[in-house]
């Protein structure tokens, strides 16, 4: 057994202790692989770190079916690798073959709290109750704790969608691999695709013509960066806002200076964002 206990090698001596006896304190997901699968090698380390991520909440049982091939027919193991879920003495889930991570969460979570439940919980409730930097917050710390999760940087996108932030909420969804795209993702850039359509009032059209035929109205550019931070669009607001700053960093007699920071603070103190465009800002000035 390692250090953190929650990771173990099952032999004769161990499996009743392990599998049976353990799984009525805390559900034993048992992997049961061999030496010569090359899909257990790539399951094998995913399942590792989900055992770490959840603390505890489970045991991750590791089998050689070769060392061990009494207990892989015991337990009617037919290809490898395949893993069980054991609750209670008895096999209740389970799945043959390699999986994505999302799959790998959707029959643990059947099974095992989640250690994130309770701040996603929280986090959704902001969401709903309007508290857009508090919830993403929430969301962002849930995402890192996680390690990047696949089902976190799913959530964590979702959220920034709903907050507008296209542009962030894409670059968390390159994170993902082609292998964990599954519907939610493609459901997510479908509403990223839609939303930033949606987002251009005849206000904001009008403006980025205006700005296009005169690249140099500052005041345009104000005036197009104040629509798009009402929209939430705050990344592009903060680079129109910079373009004027670049040219003029008293543009306005420091009204637009105020406009940059205020926006900064609107998407929260701490979000990544945020803190990006603080050192733009800072690094003009200074």
């Amino acid at each position: 057994m390692n250090e953190m206990a929650n990771i173990v090698d099952i032999d004769e001596g161990n499996a009743q202790q392990l599998l049976i006896d353990e799984s009525f304190n805390r559900p034993v997901v048992v992997d049961f692989w061999a030496e010569w699968c090359e899909p257990c090698k790539q399951l094998m380390p995913m399942l590792e770190k989900l055992a770490t991520e959840y603390k505890g909440a489970f045991l991750l049982a590791k089998v050689n079916a070769d060392e061990q091939q009494m207990l892989a027919q015991q337990l009617g193991v037919k290809s490898l690798p395949t893993v069980m879920v054991i609750k209670e003495g008895q096999p209740v889930d389970g799945f043959s073959g390699a999986q994505p991570e999302s799959a790998v969460r959707e029959v643990l979570d059947k099974h095992v709290p989640s250690p994130l439940a309770g701040a996603l919980l929280e986090a959704e409730q902001l969401l709903a109750d309007g508290d857009i930097p508090g919830a993403l917050a929430l969301y962002r710390a849930a995402w890192e704790e996680s390690n990047h999760a696949v089902d976190m940087t799913l959530a964590y996108a979702g959220a920034l969608v709903t907050a507008n932030r296209f542009d962030d909420a894409e670059q968390m969804l390159k994170e993902i691999r082609l292998v964990d795209q599954d519907a939610r993702y493609e459901q997510l850039m479908a509403q990223i695709q839609l939303a930033r359509e949606a987002a251009k009032s005849p206000e904001v059209e009008a403006l980025e013509a205006a700005l296009s035929a005169q690249p140099d109205d500052h005041g345009t550019r104000v005036k197009l960066a104040i629509q798009l931070s009402q929209t939430a669009q705050y990344r592009d607001a903060l680079e129109h806002l910079l373009v004027v700053l670049r040219a003029d960093k008293d543009f306005g007699d420091g009204e637009v200076r105020k406009v940059y920071l205020d926006t900064l603070a609107t998407i929260g103190k701490g979000d990544p964002l945020a803190a990006e465009y603080q050192r733009k800002l800072f690094s003009l000035m200074y």
